[in-house]
């Protein structure tokens, strides 16, 4: 069997408080291979989020074990968990994140802070935001464009670092359903040219736009699913 580019066994996830503990993840076990486009669905409370933080490297897991790549992250210092999160893990949030006093192009252009080749920047910056169809919108400030732009912004940042997997929680939550179609017809068509995506949703509807659905319930998975009929947003499916 192939290296996964996610492996999860027996993880779990326990907050402590003084003399209390929550047990919040309980004996996680999956693996995404490379180019999949998987669906995190549950309830809130599910655990969810908390397992999206921990595969995005945000969070350390406080038992079990999990690969990412190949490499046993409970091996990384936070400093290689930081550089390993930039370099491989894009992210879209449902309230954007974007820095609203600021250009489209900059805010895109902020995961490249770090970045070694420095006057490549504007160039990658600008690749991306036309990928989305935001070339049109560089020099706006993000509280001048629509929130279906600002998602879309979202992306681009996401993507600009080249990443090896975008995680997407709950994209189109805050948006119409014109732009939540216009968001996940462009997640589909990043999925069809090969990036691996991971979709974090309560809703059944838009889990069905991935191949796979994983399903989390009270921390724990209690389904594992190929979508049978799954949806295309470029056949004009209606978010809701």
């Amino acid at each position: 069997m192939p290296q996964a580019l996610i492996e999860l066994k027996q993880l779990g996830k326990t907050y402590v408080s003084g003399d209390m503990e929550t047990e919040v993840l309980k004996e996680i076990d999956f693996r995404i291979e490379k180019g999949e486009f998987v669906s995190i669905m549950g309830p809130s409370g599910s655990g969810k989020s908390t397992l999206m933080h921990i595969l995005g490297l945000l969070e350390r897991p406080s038992s079990g074990s999990y690969h990412f790549a190949g490499k046993n992250i409970n091996t990384l210092n936070d400093e290689d968990l930081a550089h390993l999160r930039n370099r491989e893990i894009g992210f879209v949030f449902q309230a954007f994140n974007l820095l609203a006093r600021t250009s489209v192009l900059d805010n895109v252009k902020l995961p490249l802070i770090y970045s070694q080749d420095k006057r490549r920047m504007d160039e990658r910056a600008r690749k991306v935001l036309k990928s989305v169809g935001l070339d049109h919108r560089l020099n706006y400030y993000t509280n001048q464009i629509s929130g279906g732009e600002k998602q879309r912004v979202a992306i681009a940042r996401a993507l600009v670092n080249e990443p090896a997997v975008i995680f997407a929680d709950e994209p189109t939550g805050n948006l119409d359903s014109k732009s939540g179609v216009q968001v996940m017809e462009i997640l589909q068509k990043l999925n069809a040219q090969g990036k691996t995506i991971i979709l974090v949703t309560h809703e059944t509807f838009t889990a069905e736009h991935a191949q796979r659905i994983i399903k989390v319930h009270d921390g724990r998975i209690i389904g594992d699913d190929q979508v049978k009929n799954r949806r295309f947003a470029a056949d004009g499916d209606t978010l809701k």
